[in-house]
């Protein structure tokens, strides 16, 4: 299948169908289709045995951990999942130690060409997996809620603005008794597909921020740090003042404060609808497998409604393994997680929005090109 045949993802990512799943029955006893002897558009899973081995992204490990469970429970099968980071999870799949990676950012052209070393000629390919909103969090004593424009936020994460009373901060939250605390950003330490998705928002969507997206931190900004999307939750929970950037879910569920983001004139707040809404604006990026569904994100729309600072948490996927044991393994749980009941787990347990009926009809096809041996 041509890059081309793809092209209608975006379209489809509506942002109320991304708010439902909406896949329909598949035909097995749990209906999604990988259930105990799988059906007739699935893989057979009656026969697996053993176990599949990832690593990466911390975003989407709410949704991970829930869906190894069930997996296990449905084919016997166990996965292991190391969340060390997008940019470890997929350096671990290029050189073999993991049979799939999670990640928040996409391979770039050197990633893909090593992939061909790896897994055959068309290489590996990226699937949506969750698609999450990243929320700009923070721990300020008395205040709960804040409204910001991106400029603002470049600005503080930038160290250009350093109290809290600062006036580009008050103009936007007028009745807000905005205390003079010192602000202390906290980054990712380790190598970050979230770190990526949000610099790359401030790279597009201000011209404050003049670094280039990156899954490392600019060297030249002094920060505080923390390891891992649990690691920057903690380190901003332990002092008064703190901002940092994380996914959503899991900053709420530690206890932080978000700030509503001014896109269009409105300020709009952390949702899978909105988040769904700013991807429905984007394109797939091409150019790698044929198979690969890879978006290149919009982080400057002014669409009314949506909330541009989101991440794709993606899966990736060998074409071809050496050993069709593995990709059969790698087959299943991938038809797994896009399925409707494990997109219904992601948008339980990590807010995330499921993907609607025709991007989990393209995902499936994408999958389904998994060979091996």
């Amino acid at each position: 299948m041509k890059a081309a045949s793809f092209g209608r993802a975006a379209a489809i990512l509506s942002a109320a169908s991304l708010a439902l799943v909406a896949c329909g029955d598949n035909g097995d006893d749990n209906g999604n289709g990988n259930g105990n002897g799988g059906d007739d558009n699935g893989t057979d899973t009656s026969e697996l045995s053993g176990s599949l081995s990832g690593a990466g992204a911390s975003s989407f490990q709410l949704a991970i951990q829930e869906w190894v469970i069930e997996f296990e429970a449905d084919t016997g099968v166990t996965v292991d999942y190391d969340a060390v980071g997008s940019g470890d999870g997929r350096a671990n799949f290029l050189n073999g130690a993991v049979s799939f990676a999670g990640s928040d950012a996409l391979m770039d052209d050197d990633e893909y060409a090593e992939s061909q070393e790896r897994c055959g000629e068309d290489g590996a390919f990226h699937i949506p997996t969750a698609i999450l909103p990243i929320a700009v969090a923070f721990n300020l004593e008395g205040v709960d809620e804040l409204n910001l424009d991106g400029e603002t936020i470049a600005q503080i994460f930038a160290g250009e603005i350093t109290s809290w009373d600062d006036e580009a901060i008050a103009e936007h939250n007028d009745g807000v008794d905005l205390p003079d605390t010192e602000i202390t950003v906290v980054h990712r330490q380790d190598s970050s597909g979230t770190t990526e998705n949000f610099t790359d928002y401030l790279n597009q969507a201000t011209d404050t921020w003049t670094w280039e997206a990156d899954s490392e931190w600019p060297g030249e900004i002094s920060a505080e740090t923390g390891d891992g999307t649990s690691g920057v939750v903690e380190a901003a929970n332990s002092t008064d003042g703190t901002i940092t950037y994380a996914d959503a879910e899991q900053a709420v569920q530690g206890g932080l404060s978000t700030v509503a983001v001014e896109v269009g004139g409105e300020y709009t707040e952390f949702s899978p609808e909105a988040a769904g809404q700013a991807v429905a604006a984007s394109e797939l990026r091409g150019g790698q497998a044929d198979n690969d569904m890879g978006f290149d994100l919009a982080r400057d729309t002014e669409e009314v409604g949506a909330y541009p600072i989101v991440q794709v948490a993606y899966t990736i996927w060998c074409n071809e393994y050496d050993d069709a044991d593995e990709a059969d393994l790698a087959r299943a749980f991938a038809e797994y997680i896009v399925s409707e009941e494990a997109q219904q787990i992601a948008a339980d347990e990590a807010g995330a929005a499921p993907l609607n009926e025709e991007l989990t009809e393209q995902a499936q096809d994408a999958v389904s090109q998994i060979s091996g041996g």
